[in-house]
C-alpha cells in the first residue's frame, strides 16, 4: 500500500512542478495531440521510452508490450491492441517516424529462448513467440555464443524482425515508400545506460554518437 500512496503523491508533485507551472502547454494538449513519433516500447518497468529520450507528454506516442514486438499482417489476431495503436497512429496522428525500442535482460525474449521457464503461460508464449523467426535465424549462424551474447543478438533480431513486420502492411510500406514515414531501431542496454541504433550501412546495431557542446573561444 505504501506504493500506492507514493503514486499519489507523485502524481501530486507532478502538477505542482510541470502542470501548474507549464499550464498553457498543457492547455494546448487538453485541445489535441500532435506527436511526431510513436514508439514501440517493452512494458519492462525499466525502460520507460518518455524518460530514456526525454520527452515532455504530448511527444510521443507510446504503445508497450512484453518484448516490445510487433506482429506481421499475417499473425495479428482481430481485434488486436497493438496493431489498433500503430494504425491510429499512422492514419489518425499522421506520425512521421516509428521506433522499436529492445532492450537487454528482456524477461520476454528470455522466454523465447528458453521455453521451459513459460511453457505453462499460454498468453506469453503464444505472444513471444512472434519473435520466433529471430531466434530460428540466430540458430542458423552460430550456437557456440556465450549466453548472455546470444541474448543480446536475439533481443536485436526481434526489434530488426518487428521492423520488418511493420512493413507487411501496406498502409504502412507505402507510407515508408514515399518518403512521409521513416522507421527506426534502437537498443538499450541497461548495464551500459547506452542507447544503441540500427545502421542499415553497417548491418549493426552502433552506440549514438552525442555531439558535445563546441568550448568557447572567448
Amino acid at each position: 500500500m505504501d506504493n500506492f500512496h507514493q503514486l499519489l503523491q507523485g502524481f501530486h508533485n507532478f502538477k505542482q512542478k510541470y502542470f501548474l507551472k507549464e499550464r498553457e502547454y498543457f492547455e494546448s494538449l487538453e485541445k489535441s495531440q500532435n506527436p511526431k513519433t510513436l514508439v514501440v516500447a517493452c512494458c519492462d518497468s525499466r525502460v520507460d521510452p518518455a524518460i530514456l529520450l526525454h520527452c515532455k507528454p504530448g511527444e510521443l506516442f507510446v504503445i508497450r508490450n512484453v518484448a516490445a514486438l510487433i506482429p506481421s499482417s499475417d499473425q495479428a489476431d482481430s481485434p488486436s491492441a497493438v496493431m489498433a495503436a500503430i494504425e491510429y497512429g499512422v492514419k489518425h496522428l499522421s506520425v512521421e517516424h516509428i521506433v522499436v525500442l529492445g532492450h537487454s535482460r528482456c524477461g520476454g525474449i528470455h522466454g523465447l529462448m528458453h521455453p521451459e521457464t513459460i511453457c505453462n503461460e499460454k498468453y506469453i508464449w503464444q505472444w513471444v513467440s512472434i519473435a520466433a523467426p529471430a531466434l530460428d535465424r540466430l540458430d542458423d549462424l552460430t550456437d557456440d555464443e556465450p549466453p548472455e551474447v546470444r541474448a543480446r543478438h536475439c533481443e536485436e533480431g526481434a526489434v530488426l524482425l518487428s521492423l520488418d513486420n511493420l512493413l507487411s502492411y501496406p498502409w504502412i510500406s507505402s507510407k515508408v515508400e514515399e518518403g512521409s514515414l521513416k522507421l527506426h531501431a534502437l537498443y538499450y542496454d541497461l548495464g551500459e545506460g547506452e542507447l544503441y541504433r540500427f545502421s542499415p550501412e553497417k548491418e549493426d546495431f552502433l552506440p549514438l554518437a552525442l555531439k558535445t557542446p563546441k568550448k568557447s573561444t572567448k
